[in-house]
């Protein structure tokens, strides 16, 4: 995709991050790094845990990067990577099992916009932003953690999302990826299916089927480096998951063959309480077509107002069921 330049350690956590990027399509020492590292990981397990609870918060100003730094292929379809909000990473490398599971793994940190990463953990660190105006804006005043891999851009029907970006997100997302870009970042683009009601209200058809006729997946994929597919709310039935995820990485890969993707699952979602087998029946029917899931555990609150509680406990489980 792009040439890669050497990135610096990350030396305020116990293990240090890779000394050098990833040239596109290394999947596979990519993952022998990942490997090693979550490995030493579980064997310093309590030290880690003690280091997180007395380490002082990381620099939260980074320089402008010149040139495109870091940016790797996903380990690829059958090898899932994992997009893990700071919150859940920090339960599941208390828990040596998770953290086995994780290893080999590409571990996305998701944070939120002023969070520092997890001390001692080997992840690329991903800020997210459900505006692309305030992520440009960021990205231009050096406001991302040192050693940021990139950053998401989550529009969708909310408040925390411009009208005018809902009305238009890929305009707003290639202007995202080109200051993205422009920085040394990966850009990864997560549109919610509930832009249907801003784009095309009214419309008789299950969401899930009108957001495919918007063919939004396809235009994005044009300009995004990751996108992912939000498709957490329709994993209580697996066939129709399954049949959102397969069309929706069809239209990502006929705009651009190659294109990285990732599915969305949650702990849960408003709704019925889901089980564990839920979540890997889901990863098991649809492994094949995307690189890997964004599990999210969300906590009840104003981005998730109908979200039952949270339940990390099922997020292991589901690492410990996925190859």
């Amino acid at each position: 995709m792009w040439s890669s330049e050497p990135r610096p350690p990350r030396v305020n956590g116990l293990l240090a991050r890779r000394e050098g990027g990833n040239p596109s399509g290394q999947r596979s020492r990519c993952s022998r790094l990942r490997a090693g590292a979550l490995t030493a990981l579980a064997m310093t397990m309590a030290a880690a845990t003690l280091a997180a609870c007395s380490a002082g918060p990381a620099t939260s100003v980074s320089p402008s990067i010149s040139g495109t730094a870091g940016l790797a292929d996903l380990p690829g379809p059958g090898h899932p990577a994992w997009l893990l909000s700071r919150s859940v990473l920090a339960e599941l490398i208390l828990d040596p099992v998770a953290v086995s599971e994780l290893s080999g793994k590409l571990v996305y940190e998701l944070l939120q916009p002023g969070e520092p990463p997890l001390p001692g953990v080997v992840a690329e660190p991903v800020v997210t932003f459900a505006s692309a105006a305030a992520l440009e804006s960021a990205v231009k005043a050096g406001q991302l953690p040192s050693g940021t891999f990139g950053v998401l851009y989550d529009p969708e029907a909310w408040v925390f999302t411009p009208a005018a970006e809902q009305q238009n997100p890929v305009q707003a997302a290639t202007a995202a990826a080109a200051v993205a870009h422009a920085h040394g970042l990966r850009l990864i683009v997560a549109p919610a299916l509930d832009l249907t009601t801003v784009l095309a209200p009214g419309g008789t058809d299950p969401g899930w089927r009108q957001f495919l006729d918007l063919d939004l997946v396809g235009r994005l994929a044009k300009v995004a480096d990751v996108v992912e597919l939000q498709a957490q709310s329709l994993e209580q039935d697996t066939s129709v998951y399954t049949a959102f995820v397969q069309a929706a990485a069809a239209q990502a890969s006929a705009a651009r063959p190659g294109i990285d993707l990732l599915a969305g699952l949650s702990t849960n979602p408003p709704g019925v309480a889901m089980e564990a087998q839920q979540l890997t029946a889901a990863i098991q029917a649809t492994q094949s077509v995307v690189d890997g899931y964004w599990l999210n555990v969300p906590v009840p609150g104003m981005q998730c107002p109908t979200c039952n509680a949270a339940r990390p406990g099922i997020a292991v489980q589901v690492l410990r069921a996925t190859p």
